[in-house]
């Protein structure tokens, strides 16, 4: 694979970045992005590339939308993976995506921070999960090779302090958006706790910083 910072581009990638960049803070976004180039690189070690069920603009939609649930558009109503899933589910209907392709993209959002689930509900779902996992530094041994170019175009900028806060601020808003064992709900606890996260914590051993 000759690996290229180059994203989707058309109407709905357009749209896309736009929804990401108006409403989620920029480490956060930043975050989204490289989370897209992560599953790629990923994508291409594992030799999907080429599967029948690897979609490139789907998984652009689910990587970057993965966390609109913790911007501006959310209301706090549900946990920020539902409610990010259920933005992405709009967005793209209003650019004429397929349904089936809508409710795959919703699958791979809702469940990205369910480990166990979402390696079982399809390439999509896999992949996205383990795009997002690759920029808190899991299996960072297989993107480590391109990963100070998409640093360089992306900077981390605190993200997981930025994502953290925009998580627990949710969260707060009400019990449905922090369930018993839920991330959101799990966060708001260590952070009303003790101020800190383990999550934050972990940061300090993340190859690529927090």
């Amino acid at each position: 694979m000759d690996f290229s910072l180059d994203l989707p581009t058309g109407p709905l990638a357009e749209a896309i970045l736009a929804a990401v960049h108006s409403s989620e803070t920029p480490p956060v976004a930043n975050h989204s992005v490289r989370s897209f180039l992560f599953a790629e690189l990923l994508a291409a070690h594992e030799g999907c590339l080429d599967d029948a069920a690897y979609d490139r603009d789907l998984l652009f939609a689910a990587t970057v939308l993965h966390d609109l649930g913790t911007g501006t558009l959310a209301k706090g109503e549900a946990r920020f993976e539902v409610e990010g899933a259920d933005l992405a589910a709009d967005l793209l209907r209003g650019h004429q995506v397929p349904e089936a392709d809508i409710d795959r993209v919703w699958e791979a959002i809702a469940l990205h921070t369910s480990p166990g689930i979402a390696e079982r509900r399809g390439l999509l779902s896999h992949l996205t999960r383990e795009g997002v996992g690759a920029d808190f530094g899991r299996n960072a041994a297989l993107v480590s090779r391109q990963a100070e170019r998409i640093h360089a175009a992306y900077p981390r900028l605190a993200m997981v302090r930025s994502l953290v806060d925009a998580i627990v601020e949710r969260a707060a808003r009400s019990d449905a958006a922090a369930p018993r064992h839920s991330l959101g709900g799990e966060l708001l606890r260590e952070r009303r706790a003790g101020g800190v996260t383990e999550l934050e914590r972990s940061a300090a051993s993340c190859p690529w910083g927090e």
